[in-house]
């Protein structure tokens, strides 16, 4: 399929889509969220893809959501369309999804960077949620997702001040889980994407799945949940073929069933 504002391509078991509209820094708008959102649907159906990344350009990740677009828009047209609902696919992506960040990422850039379950950042990044800016607040998961990941302190301080953090205090705080060298971003997240995709892809959704549920209930309910999860790995092929493989020294087969 043809895309105007990403580029989709697959390589291996991994899902690659990248950001593609270069004069407006990657700024996200409508289309762009709509072509991301079919993308995510065809690498989730197909069984062969067991990871996604999404990453920008060099210069840009995504500079924010499109301004032009927003600045006309009455409350009515917000609410009846569901104004950034379609932005959410990205959250609700089974497959793991990492965000490999350089150069800006601000606003709603920053907010997808966070819906994806884990960012490796290019020493270049910079995020923030400068929306006070524009006597907005975010409007994609800003103030919640980032108060999540950094505390109310961190988050609170830069969604009213507009500051933005870079990649080093980014992973200081939580925000990403490492920073490389920029010009091996891409490489280093498409290993990493290519590692997660080489185990069986049940259990990697299981693993997901358990570790968003920490965010969602109490440390009791969430204990149960992944006990749940981990006596029905018992019913799989790829647990009696993975256990297999480690008693007899040799690499596992997975047949994701």
């Amino acid at each position: 399929m043809a895309y105007e504002n990403i580029i989709a391509k697959k390589k291996g078991k991994v899902g690659l889509i990248t950001l593609n509209r270069p004069d407006a820094l990657n700024a996200l708008n409508t289309e762009l969220n709509l072509e991301m959102g079919k993308a995510l649907d065809k690498f989730e159906a197909d069984d062969q893809i067991g990871c996604i990344v999404i990453t920008g350009s060099e210069k840009a990740f995504a500079a924010g959501a499109d301004v032009k677009e927003m600045q006309p828009k009455s409350y009515m047209q917000a609410y009846k369309e569901d104004f950034l609902h379609p932005w959410e696919r990205v959250a609700r992506c089974r497959v793991p999804v990492i965000a490999a960040v350089s150069g800006y990422a601000l606003g709603g850039g920053c907010e997808l960077a966070m819906m994806c379950d884990f960012i490796i950042a290019a020493d270049t990044a910079v995020f923030g949620q400068p929306e006070i800016n524009l006597a907005i607040l975010p409007g994609a998961g800003g103030t919640q997702r980032l108060t999540r990941l950094v505390g109310k302190s961190k988050a609170m301080e830069m969604c009213l001040t507009g500051r933005f953090m870079d990649a080093e205090e980014a992973e200081r705080a939580g925000l990403v889980s490492r920073v490389v060298p920029a010009d091996t971003l891409l490489d280093d997240a498409l290993k990493t994407a290519e590692k997660i995709a080489s185990f069986s892809r049940p259990a990697v959704f299981m693993v997901k799945e358990s570790v968003d549920r920490a965010y969602e209930t109490t440390l009791a309910e969430g204990i149960l949940f992944e006990r749940r999860l981990f006596y029905s790995t018992f019913a799989m092929a790829d647990q009696k073929e993975g256990m297999q493989a480690f008693i007899d020294k040799r690499s596992a087969a997975f047949k994701n069933e």
